[in-house]
């Protein structure tokens, strides 16, 4: 696939990375020659010193038998633009773009996107897909990662194996034995900084943490299973009222009739502004990392504390300083990659990677077979993909114990008419099913081919 991304920023260099990896032909845009020439010493990629919109740029770039453009410049309008020539001009059949400012998302307007306007086919809003990614995680709290598929009927979640685990030790044959009514399978385990694919004779060990594929209705009590019984936040401290900030606290108030929500910004013009958006929320302003602040917003008796500010100094300091002041748990906003190594000893529960849930979202568009949703996991060492199979699929018809998957795939679910199965040695998948995959890196094209579209299909 040749592919050009406009932005040499984190998310363009995230995708870049991604796609080069697996040998796709890639080139980026930026105006920056600083990031232009890091890209190029990094990457297995092109680099183009220019502006993303103009056709003269995107005609070097071979924007002419280019098969998607993906636009993530820090502008929503090069975007936008960059997508209306690359569609005008050069007829690229795929056109992804991320824009941030919510006035264009607002639902009446969404028609200025549609073919005979501005055509783009894929929206991508950091700010509502972030936001939704922490709703997620103040929903599930004992989960360090949450995510959700087949219309939110099919949950993957992260946990973290610790001392009081019931199943600690225990072969994950044996699970089906001891709970055979219990929807959810383990799909992968990260021990020691190592992700991998474990089989039916592997047992779980205190430390690791755990990826389970779970049927909706069965979430709360594979989290019991886990030892994670941590009850929903009511009451939660968000610090930064940014887009994401701001969103949050509206969804609490729109989502949770019981929750008290406070929110902290630094600045008082902002603070003023939220303060005319919220209904239930208490705004304060000032500093998180003040102790007289994060007492008047109560930290001590506070649930959850979410720092969402766009200074990740910040974010870590102020979680660390809620959860010495008593808060419960904490929650991060975190972009740089650099702090990864760090936060599992600042005693943070749990941190959302803004650039990697972006890179998710995206990369279910560049997927090729049936592929529904993809969320990255463990900084891109494997994938959780949901794809629909076809009539021509090769897994079609065939029981699993016959299907000889490679040991780096494991099916978690299969959603089959509303209803979640999950698998067992002699399932058969059939035409139409979605099923939730969870995969190794380097394995994922072999998912791609199986979910293919072969041309006896047309």
């Amino acid at each position: 696939m040749k592919v050009i991304i406009c932005g040499a920023g984190q998310v363009g260099f995230g995708i870049a990375e991604r796609l080069a990896r697996e040998s796709n032909d890639v080139t980026v845009i930026d105006r920056d020659p600083d990031l232009i020439q890091s890209i190029s010493d990094t990457l297995d990629v092109r680099g183009f010193l220019g502006h993303g919109s103009h056709p003269d740029v995107l005609s070097r770039a071979g924007a002419e038998d280019a098969d998607m453009i993906i636009a993530v410049t820090r502008y929503d309008e090069v975007n936008m633009v960059a997508c209306q020539v690359a569609h005008s001009l050069f007829s690229i059949p795929t056109r992804i773009a991320r824009i941030r400012a919510q006035s264009y998302l607002q639902e009446h307007w969404l028609d200025l996107f549609s073919r005979d306007n501005m055509p783009i086919d894929v929206i991508i809003s950091p700010e509502i897909e972030v936001g939704e990614m922490v709703l997620r995680r103040l929903s599930l709290p004992g989960a360090f990662d949450v995510m959700s598929f087949a219309d939110d009927e099919i949950s993957v979640i992260g946990v973290v194996c610790g001392e009081d685990c019931p199943v600690v030790d225990t072969p994950l044959s044996q699970l089906t034995e001891l709970f055979p009514d219990l929807s959810a399978v383990v799909v992968g385990v990260v021990r020691e900084g190592r992700l991998f694919v474990p089989h039916s004779s592997d047992q779980m060990l205190e430390g690791d943490k755990v990826y389970l594929v779970a049927a909706k209705d069965q979430v709360q009590r594979t989290l019991v299973i886990f030892g994670h019984e941590e009850r929903v936040a009511s009451r939660v401290v968000i610090a930064g009222g940014g887009n994401i900030g701001l969103f949050v606290a509206q969804e609490l108030e729109n989502r949770t009739e019981r929750s008290k929500t406070k929110l902290v910004d630094v600045s008082h013009e902002r603070a003023i502004s939220i303060a005319d958006q919220l209904n239930r929320t208490i705004v304060l302003h000032g500093s998180v990392l003040d102790e007289e602040i994060l007492k008047e917003a109560d930290i001590e008796h506070t649930d959850t504390f979410v720092a969402l500010t766009n200074d990740d100094q910040v974010n870590i300091l102020s979680s660390v300083m809620a959860k010495k002041f008593g808060c419960q748990r904490a929650l991060a906003l975190v972009n740089s990659s650099g702090y990864n190594s760090v936060l599992g000893s600042l005693d943070i529960d749990a941190h959302i990677n803004p650039r990697a849930v972006t890179v998710s979202k995206i990369l279910q568009h560049v997927r090729r077979g049936r592929i529904r949703g993809v969320h990255s996991v463990q900084e891109g060492l494997g994938e959780v993909l949901e794809a629909e199979a076809l009539e021509t699929s090769p897994l079609v018809g065939q029981s699993l114990r016959d299907l000889d998957l490679d040991d780096g795939v494991r099916i978690g679910c299969i959603y089959r008419n509303e209803k979640v199965i999950i698998p067992r040695g002699d399932t058969q998948i059939m035409a139409h099913d979605r099923v939730v995959i969870f995969a190794m890196s380097d394995k994922v094209h072999l998912v791609e081919h199986l979910f293919r579209v072969s041309l006896e299909f047309f």
